[in-house]
């Protein structure tokens, strides 16, 4: 969910890493994705991840192929589910990107808006103006504000997570503690290349706020009449203060710092992450939305290629992400192939996802691991082996 911090203590294995990920693959497979294949793949990660479990999808056309490894529940040796859901965490900010540029579709909202004409009042003091952040800004995290972790809030540690995971944390409240912060820096300059980037879920809490004022309906809604409905995603929700996950599902896990073993981190509270990343779903139900979103079905041309249209993430992101730009709400990665990957990531106590498709759609890989670490060197380990994974069958003959 939140992004990464830079941390001095892994300056050199990050850029170990980096250089290694920017290396092409050796050699590329071709013939159709077999069950095996992705069986063996599922299984090599869940050992370089030294995760509970891995759950793969792939897809190339209409062949679609699913595998998953290691255990749905710590210690029982029961295997993922078919279908399992899992919190999306960021990957809710692709959809609720194409949510807003449906707005501006249709001429209710402009990319150039400033989040003080739609908030009056709202983003003020410390530095911080609203009204020279624009929709763009907040869409493409070039508005400079800080990012606020809701761990600020709840502590980070096994115990903090224990006593705090049916705690009621509005977006509102972590908007408010994030203005108490001076931004990183100003919002980026019209027609600027390359503005300064970084990663701030605090925008895309404000962009839930711009939806409920311009359409007068909580942003929820409109995400699950326009993508939701829309989309058949029958495996998504937004679960509000409800803490559990539907049937089926794996179990979360993550080591948190100074912690022995692993914390459940399954039923928790997520209300906090809003529009930036509360959506539940299925790898399914992510498949069929970005291939929907890159075929055209979601958003018109125009809005389309707003979207679609990237700059380059900080030094921080290309330690983990080497190559990345975002554009609106939809990150960009080089393949070693040629062309780009397409989706966005999300991370959360427990769990990784990973989604990447290549730009006409066609292909895919919707990718869960439940059993995080705080170790920096094995979240650039677990990193580099997913997105080498990804790239595998994205650049497949």
């Amino acid at each position: 969910m939140t992004a990464p911090r830079r941390r001095a203590a892994v300056a050199l294995a990050s850029l170990a890493l980096s250089l290694a990920l920017n290396t092409p693959s050796a050699g590329t497979t071709t013939g159709p994705v077999t069950p095996e294949e992705v069986r063996r793949e599922a299984a090599t990660l869940l050992t370089t991840s030294r995760s509970v479990s891995v759950h793969l999808r792939v897809r190339d056309g209409r062949h679609t192929v699913e595998a998953g490894a290691g255990e749905a529940v710590l210690g029982t040796g029961r295997p993922v589910p078919r279908g399992a859901h899992f919190r999306a965490a960021s990957v809710t900010k692709s959809v609720v990107a194409a949510t807003v540029l449906q707005l501006v579709a249709e001429r209710r909202l402009s990319l150039n808006d400033t989040v003080e004409h739609w908030l009056p009042g709202r983003v003020r003091g410390n530095g911080n103006d609203g009204s020279r952040i624009t929709v763009r800004h907040l869409l493409q995290h070039t508005s400079g504000l800080y990012d606020y972790d809701s761990t600020e809030l709840t502590g980070k540690t096994a115990r903090d997570f224990e006593r705090h995971r049916f705690d009621h944390i509005s977006p509102e409240q972590i908007v408010t503690a994030a203005l108490r912060h001076a931004p990183d820096f100003p919002p980026a300059e019209p027609g600027d290349p390359a503005p300064r980037w970084n990663y701030t879920n605090t925008g895309f809490f404000l962009l839930g706020a711009v939806i409920e004022r311009v359409t007068g309906r909580p942003w929820a809604a409109e995400v699950h009449d326009r993508i939701v409905r829309h989309l058949g995603l029958s495996g998504t929700r937004i679960p509000g203060d409800d803490p559990h996950l539907p049937k089926p599902h794996a179990r979360t896990y993550h080591r948190f710092a100074g912690s022995g073993g692993y914390t459940d981190t399954t039923v928790r509270n997520m209300f906090w992450a809003g529009p930036a990343g509360a959506l539940v779903s299925t790898s399914r139900d992510l498949d069929r939305f970005f291939t929907a979103l890159l075929a055209g079905d979601v958003l018109p041309p125009r809005e389309l290629a707003a979207m679609r249209t990237t700059v380059p993430s900080n030094e921080e992101h290309q330690q983990f992400t080497p190559g990345m730009r975002y554009g609106l709400g939809l990150m960009r990665q080089p393949l070693s192939c040629g062309g780009s990957r397409w989706g966005h990531h999300g991370d959360s106590e427990g769990t990784f996802v990973r989604t990447g498709l290549t730009a006409d759609g066609r292909r895919s890989v919707v990718l869960t691991v439940n059993g995080r670490t705080t170790d920096d060197t094995q979240l650039l380990t677990t990193e580099k082996a997913m997105q080498d994974l990804i790239d595998r069958f994205l650049c497949r003959r």
